[in-house]
């Protein structure tokens, strides 16, 4: 038995502008962006992150490493989460 592809709608354009004008209107449907949002623009763009660089101590680095490969976790993921827990915890707070 042969596996065939799905047949490609056929439907007119006034159709489809129907059906997104009722899927839209739909009480969960969320807005339509009016415009790109503008993000922190710093760095470079990788998907939904932003790429910089960073200079660290070889002695710091090598305990990152360290608590990385300990935790199964990625160098920038334990970094991230460093940082993170620096901002949003009592380290900077005054």
């Amino acid at each position: 038995m042969a596996i065939t592809p799905r047949p490609k709608p056929t439907a007119s354009s006034a159709a489809t502008a129907a059906q997104d004008a009722f899927i839209s209107g739909a009480p969960d449907a969320s807005p339509a962006p009016t415009e790109e949002p503008k993000g922190y623009e710093k760095g470079i763009k990788k998907g939904n992150k932003r790429q910089i660089t960073l200079t660290i101590a070889p002695e710091l680095l090598e305990r990152v490493d360290q608590v990385a490969k300990r935790t199964g976790q990625a160098r920038a993921a334990v970094i991230n989460m460093a940082i993170f827990q620096a901002i949003e915890g009592d380290l900077f707070r005054s």
